[in-house]
């Protein structure tokens, strides 16, 4: 049951980035220049996507290793997401300052 509950939580993750982008977008017109704006959405829309497709790939490769009591995979996704919100969150911090 661990390995569902690991992926309803990047699942869970990957939808918070996805209403954060659309959030971006829909609500913040005047808080950032629209170039920035965009940028920032869809780099929330697109780690939202990515982490929901790379949490399918980990239950299934989890799930194999699991049956034939091999090693548990590496998390992938793990690195990339901190990345990209390391990204996102060096966008906002760079607006706030220099505004």
């Amino acid at each position: 049951m661990a390995n569902e509950r690991t992926f309803l939580a990047w699942i869970r993750t990957s939808l918070a980035l996805l209403a954060g982008g659309i959030a971006v977008e829909a609500f913040t017109s005047d808080v950032f220049l629209e170039p920035v704006r965009r940028g920032l959405s869809v780099l929330l829309l697109l780690l939202g996507m990515i982490l929901s497709a790379g949490a399918a790939v980990r239950w299934l490769r989890v799930e194999g290793s699991l049956r034939t009591n091999r090693p548990l995979p590496l998390p992938l996704i793990a690195p990339l997401l901190a990345a990209g919100c390391a990204v996102a969150a060096a966008v906002v911090i760079a607006v706030v300052v220099l505004a």
